[in-house]
């Protein structure tokens, strides 16, 4: 009966990580041992000391509604973040906090697209940009990058997918999924070309800013004088702080779009829980440093991912200088039949492996780029020995 539905809802793909994810749960309610690689989610606890200042708001009777845009304690946190960790000098009606970066994203799009605006996505893109994008009536423009450039996208492919409709560019950095970081310089680049074109809007996804293994430093687009009044910042707790089902995004952004998604959110889900907000003011406040140790184990398991998937001979992957996540590129498969399964594109290789390794992965379709496919290494090493001997087996 799907012709009663909105086309709206009916152009929409299902998020090709959950839709993965729900596979995997699928197969092992079945029975099946199913190692899931798919989830852009750390298998850490919470740290203690979040879970402390949860307690405590708990115990001190929060129980009510919160101001749409966030507490003004918690906006305090924000803004003394964004000035400790990237330089930003954000006031509070520009900060809003939200129900997990995800809908800041979906707040952004919607307040800022009119119909037939353009998106530019450089892919690799997050699976739900394109999406949210189409949601919100714009066209995303996909802008193909490859393994050779690390998956970032130059100064010339930016000015290249510039049109008079081009209204925005979102991108992010450290990127899921090839966990590619733009340089200070390689932003400036950017910078440089969007300086030519002043109606551009850039949305900074930066949800992995804390997840990064020293090779390159966090910029932050709005770091620059001329680009901050056209930046939109987005971050939130659910990587770095292993915060995942918290749901707590925000953004620092200028006023006007910053109190048009306030507005917009006062219609949708009105203000964030309370408790995981008291929770985020102590994770922010805190320093990063109390969770480096994630990062650090994070770092020790990209090594040994990266060690076992460079042996299989058609694998060939780029080292992701952030984030959690392998992006190699697969086309050595394509064309090829193992077990009377043939391989034509990525979508088969990762529902090859789910089948024949019993692997979760993800497509690099659902990325924007069909010659790869995502794995999360946020898992244990153990699961990552196993996985990737299992993938290795499938493909003899």
């Amino acid at each position: 009966m799907n012709h009663q539905l909105s086309e709206r809802i009916n152009s929409v793909t299902p998020s090709a990580t959950l839709e993965m994810a729900a596979k995997a749960r699928e197969l092992r309610a079945s029975g099946k041992d199913i190692i899931g690689l798919s989830l852009g989610e750390p298998d850490f606890k919470t740290p203690d000391y979040i879970k402390e200042a949860a307690v405590q708001a708990i115990n001190e009777g929060y129980n009510s509604y919160t101001p749409v845009d966030g507490y003004v304690e918690l906006k305090d946190a924000i803004i003394t973040k964004f000035q400790r960790d990237n330089g930003l000098d954000y006031e509070h009606p520009q900060i809003v906090v939200s129900t997990g970066a995800k809908q800041s994203l979906y707040n952004v799009a919607q307040v800022v697209l009119d119909k037939g605006d353009e998106v530019i996505l450089p892919c690799p893109y997050w699976v739900s940009y394109s999406d949210i994008v189409k949601l919100a009536d714009g066209v995303p423009v996909e802008v193909g990058t490859s393994i050779d450039t690390d998956f970032k996208m130059t100064p010339e492919q930016l000015e290249a997918a510039i049109t008079p409709k081009t209204k925005m560019l979102w991108y992010s950095s450290p990127c899921n999924p090839s966990g590619s970081i733009y340089s200070k310089q390689e932003l400036r680049a950017l910078a440089d070309v969007l300086q030519k074109h002043p109606q551009i809007i850039v949305v900074s996804d930066e949800i992995y800013e804390h997840i990064n293994y020293g090779v390159t430093a966090h910029a932050s687009m709005a770091a620059f004088e001329d680009m901050y009044d056209r930046t939109v910042t987005v971050n939130g707790v659910a990587k770095a702080f292993a915060m995942t089902g918290w749901r707590i995004g925000y953004i620092g952004a200028p006023a006007y779009i910053a109190r048009a998604c306030n507005k917009l959110q006062g219609q949708v889900t009105s203000g964030a829980n309370c408790i995981a907000q008291r929770a985020v003011i102590t994770a922010l406040v805190e320093s990063p440093d109390r969770v480096q140790y994630m990062v650090d184990e994070f770092k020790e398991r990209r090594k040994i991912i990266l060690e076992l998937l460079n042996a299989i001979d058609g694998f060939e992957c780029n080292e992701p200088e952030g984030a959690f996540y392998v992006y190699p590129d697969i086309t050595a498969f394509f064309g090829r039949t193992f077990n009377g399964s043939t391989i034509n594109n990525a979508s088969d290789f990762a529902m090859y492996l789910l089948e024949a390794a019993n692997v979760a992965t993800v497509t690099g379709d659902a990325f924007g780029n069909g010659n790869s496919i995502r794995i999360s290494y946020a898992a244990s090493e153990a699961e990552i020995r196993e996985a990737v001997a299992r993938i290795e087996a499938a493909l003899q």
